[in-house]
């Protein structure tokens, strides 16, 4: 059972406090309730910081009012004698002078009116009610980023150096790392550029602040949902992307309907939704093959432009031995084997390329090594 001593006590500006609360409930969404609570909290430790209190204390505030009463919390106890804290403790006699009703066990709240307290609870709820905006605002800011994961922003370089881009995006900090910037581009104070929003993260101080990436493979497929209308509206699917930034990079694509050439499609009429996307990545080539369900025509197609004689597929294995003419070895393996990567990172199969040369001449070892076997087990069978 608690109960309370009721005498007036120290007040603020109480109405201008309730009125601006009330704005910023209504302006920035931050609750009236968490604000109240927030700084009846900060009353209790201001309190105790500046009368260097012993005592169990309790401040409300009202909601309607903003007017302040502070609590001195009491447990009661039988008798007189039994009182080893006077700032904790009161006796049964003094406690019923307050309420009748009170018994042994139950907590009586009285309460206080300290000198000057009304100037360093204005203090207070001032330091509160600035510090809630600043977490509340960074909450926001941080919950709507968060949403916009998977999505491309656009920002203002503020600063370029040490391997990291610092960016303007508004209202929020975006940070690139070297990883997720393209090898071949250099980054300069104001260039407005644009990135794949990665993650979000909490900074210094509780600051969120936005990682930002334009070698992410997901930046090349965003791009391509901004170009081409009809992979945005799902009429045409992105099924894989492979990516050496700032180089070369290959996406397939797809769509059920036979009507509509998914290849055709996303590179436009004259090249120029391809051309887009490629001035976007400053350069960066793409080929664009159609994705089929057919593993042979599939790795045939991630090869291009590389022209391919045969596939013979491992299936279980997910091993695909490639034949190409040997006119056309060097362009299907590609510069340092890129062609070749990237094409196995497209179809997630390991290929191996050979050369209509070298496929012949490993066919006649493999028949002169089985000559030999079938010879030796004749003359095993003839002793």
């Amino acid at each position: 059972m608690k109960k309370s001593a009721k005498t007036n006590g120290p007040a603020i500006d109480s109405t201008e406090l309730i009125i601006a609360m009330n704005e910023l409930e209504k302006e920035q969404g931050i609750k009236k309730d968490i604000l109240l609570e927030a700084i009846e909290t900060a009353l209790v430790t201001a309190y105790k910081r500046n009368f260097d209190s012993a005592e169990n204390v309790k401040i409300t505030m009202d909601r309607e009012t903003g007017e302040i009463h502070v609590y001195a919390e009491k447990d009661v106890v039988e008798k007189p004698e039994e009182v080893e804290n006077d700032k904790i403790q009161i006796c049964l006699d003094d406690a019923r002078k307050i309420n009748k009703k009170l018994e042994v066990g139950d907590k009586v709240e009285i309460e206080q009116v300290p000198k000057n307290f009304g100037r360093i609870a204005a203090q207070t709820a001032k330091q509160v009610i600035v510090q809630k905006i600043r977490e509340e605002s960074r909450n926001f800011i941080f919950d709507e980023f968060n949403e916009r994961k998977g999505e491309i922003v656009s920002g203002i370089v503020q600063k370029a150096d040490r391997g990291i881009v610092v960016m303007d995006l508004g209202r929020i900090e975006g940070i690139m790392p070297s990883k997720e910037q393209i090898p071949t581009e250099k980054y300069k104070v104001n260039d407005k550029i644009r990135g794949y929003v990665l993650d979000v993260e909490r900074g210094a101080k509780g600051a969120p602040q936005v990682i930002v990436s334009r070698a992410h493979v997901d930046f090349v497929r965003k791009l391509f949902e901004l170009e081409i209308p009809e992979i945005y509206e799902g009429v045409i699917e992105i099924k894989s992307v492979s990516r050496d930034p700032g180089s070369r990079c290959k996406v397939a694509v797809y769509s059920p309907n036979e009507n509509i050439d998914p290849v055709g499609s996303c590179v436009g009429q004259k090249g120029i939704r391809i051309q887009n996307i490629i001035n976007e990545l400053n350069g960066e080539k793409i080929d664009v093959i159609e994705w089929s369900n057919d593993p042979a025509t599939y790795i045939s197609a991630a090869l291009l432009p590389a022209e391919v004689m045969a596939v013979d597929i491992k299936e279980e294995e997910k091993f695909a031995q490639v034949i190409v003419r040997d006119d056309q070895l060097s362009l299907a393996i590609g510069k340092a084997g890129q062609n070749a990567r990237l094409a196995a990172k497209l179809t997630n199969w390991k290929i191996d390329i050979k050369s209509e040369s070298q496929f012949r001449e490993m066919l006649a070892k493999l028949q002169e090594e089985n000559e030999e076997s079938s010879q030796e087990i004749e003359e095993s069978s003839e002793e």
